[in-house]
Parts: C-alpha cells; structure tokens; sequence
C-alpha cells in the first residue's frame, strides 16, 4: 500500500520534531509535569501558531487538513519527543464540535485551533473499563436545560480544561449504546468538582463528580439520546492518533536500542556483535513495520463504511499494544540495569507506550472487538 506523506505534512512534522527538541527538551517536560497544568501553555500556543492544531482538522472547520495522513504527521513527533500536552481531547472533542455545526461549537472549535481553550472529553467512569456505551452518568429535563449528575474518571488534562465534553445518559439501561447525549460544560460551573494527578508517563489526569450541574440545551452536542455515534467516530479518530503516536516512541526505543548496542564493549567487543542479540533485535524491527503496517491500514480505511472503519481501527489498536509490549521489554532488557532509569530517556518512552496501550482500550478490548466486528458482517 503507498502511504506517503505530502511535502506539506512532511515539513510540518519535521518542524514539530526540531520545535519539541529545541524547546521541550526531557529535563523541562518532567519539571513540567510535576504540577498543574503540566504542559508549556507557551510552548502550546506556540504548537497552535506553528499550524498543529489546524492541520486535525478540514478547511469547512476551520482547520486546513483533517485526513488520516495530518493525524499521523502531527501525533507521531509527539510520540518521539514523549511530549505532554492536551492535543489528544482537542483532536477528539473538536471532532465532536465540528459535528454539531451550532454558533457555540463553531467558535470554540475555532478557540481550540488557536491555542486559546483546552477542551478535554469526560467520559470515561469508574467501572465501565473501554465500553463507550457504558455511561451510568444520568442527564435529566429540568425545564428548558438538563441536570447531570455522575462520575467521570481518567479525563485527560482536566485540571487544564476550560470546557468539558460530558457524556450522560438521558435514557435507556447503563450499556445501551442509544440513550447517550453530549454536553459542553464550562470548568467552575456549579456543582462540578474534579481531583488532579499524575500518571505514570509524565501525562496529567482528573477525576470528575458533577452533581445536579445545570447546563442549557443549546449545550447539548447534537440531538438528545444520539451521541454514541458521534463519540464512536471521534474516538476512532483518536485512536489513530494513540496508534501514530506510539509509532513515534516506537522509533526512538528502536532508535537507541540500536545505539547501545552499538557502542556497549562487553568480553572486548560491541555487544550488538553478538548473533543472539542481532536476532532478537531483527525481530523488533520486523514488528515495528508490521505495526506502521497496521496503523496506515487504518488510515487507509478511515473514510470507509462503520464496521470497516471500526475492524481496521481495532487491528490498528492490538497490534501496536502488542508490539510495544514487546518491544518495551525487550529494550529494557538489551539496555539491563540501566533500562529503567530515570535519568535514561528510553525508560520515558516505555512509560509512554504502556500508557498508551490502555488509552481506549488495550490489547485484549480490541482483539475481541476486531473478532466481534468481524462476526457481525
């Protein structure tokens, strides 16, 4: 299959890398994460004014890109420079303002694009592990608005939010995938209390309680009882996204493997001389462009019907969680003692990948979904 970036993607991933490098070295993004928000909001801005944040999305949102190939060429350099940020939610929930086509959603997408709002998505909750349909959040009509009531956990970059993306359910039973709404609800807003941390990669997360928040309809993302599709498309946008930029840490654990190596002396030779290493090494370079495989299928079949989309998404999604577990800890290994010292920046871009894998569901979700989608035809 020929995948190739445009010149126009290329320079902008390149400029990316040398941004994240020059600007973001590992020693100020641990500093970084160690209190909120977590990220540079300068460097962020800057990302924003380099063009990032609109090549996610088409010209009729704003944006100036928006197909599988911008995705991968902005996601994957964040990847290699194990950048934190809310880029992920901004993706994701601009995806899901862009559905609705409302004054509201058109001018905080537009905020997004600029660097100017963090949108982040509440939606997961304590319990429903990868189900997106599982939502115990209730939205109820009160009047002419809505009250959510519910918990919301692992929200990426909540404590940097100025809206959240609240899914809620407003009918049907816990699992239904009918019966979910959207809504937008600004952070400070009554009723709404959230705790921060860390994670284990360096990235910030919160938990979310709202309890009787009272939201207007024109909050509302779409039509009531309908937004499961809407937040299946847009996930599976972010999946690929997870999947390029887990190419990008991919590439740099490949990377430095290769180099010590290199240049580690052991009984007076590089230790990479050795055939048992050499073969195992081969092995992860064969795995890592079987996931880079996996993941341009994906992009690939992103503009096809429901189920394809969904089938090639979830392959994309096992396949690189099952490589990066393996390459992990077969680099870790290679390197011995030193694999998971702090001060080794592989040791970071191990941590990246693990997380990533249970963004969305790791690998053991996405091989029964991928079989159950195959069923289903």
């Amino acid at each position: 299959m020929d995948f190739h970036l445009s010149d126009e993607q290329r320079a902008l991933s390149n400029t990316l890398a040398r941004f994240f490098a020059e600007r973001l070295p590992l020693e100020r993004r641990l500093a970084l994460a160690a209190t909120a928000p977590g990220y540079s909001v300068e460097a962020w801005r800057q990302v924003a004014e380099l063009g990032a944040l609109g090549a996610l999305f088409p010209e009729v949102l704003g944006g100036y890109g928006g197909t599988p190939a911008d995705i991968l060429a902005v996601f994957e350099p964040l990847g290699a420079a194990a950048v934190a940020g809310p880029f992920l939610p901004s993706l994701i929930c601009g995806l899901l303002l862009g559905a609705t086509s409302t004054d509201g959603a058109d001018h905080l997408l537009n905020e997004i694009i600029a660097g100017d709002a963090v949108v982040t998505l509440a939606h997961q909750e304590p319990g429903s592990r990868y189900e997106l349909s599982q939502v115990s959040a209730r939205a109820e009509r009160v009047g002419d608005g809505w009250s959510i009531s519910g918990a919301k956990a692992h929200v990426p970059w909540g404590e940097a939010a100025d809206h959240f993306i609240v899914s809620a359910r407003s009918a049907g039973a816990d699992a239904d995938e009918a019966g979910l709404t959207l809504f937008v609800v600004p952070a400070g807003a009554p009723g709404l209390s959230l705790r921060g941390y860390l994670g284990v990669d360096g990235s910030r997360w919160a938990e979310l309680s709202l309890d009787n928040v009272d939201v207007h309809d024109d909050q509302r993302l779409g039509g009531a009882d309908t937004g499961f599709r809407l937040l299946e498309s847009a996930v599976a946008a972010g999946v690929l996204a997870i999947c390029a930029d887990a190419l990008g840490a991919l590439g740099v654990v490949r990377d430095s493997t290769v180099e010590y190596l290199r240049t580690r002396v052991q009984f007076g030779q590089p230790i990479g001389a050795f055939q048992a290493l050499q073969h195992r090494m081969a092995t992860l370079l064969v795995e890592i462009e079987q996931a880079r495989s996996a993941v341009i299928n994906a992009a690939a079949a992103f503009d096809d019907d429901r189920r394809e989309r969904e089938r090639a998404i979830a392959a994309a999604k096992y396949t690189v969680g099952r490589v990066a577990t393996l390459v992990a800890e077969e680099a870790v290994q290679l390197h011995g003692g030193i694999g998971m010292t702090w001060e080794l920046p592989l040791s970071h871009s191990v941590k990246r990948l693990m997380m990533l894998d249970h963004l969305f569901g790791d690998v053991d979700h996405h091989i029964e979904r991928y079989i159950q989608l195959g069923r289903a035809a």
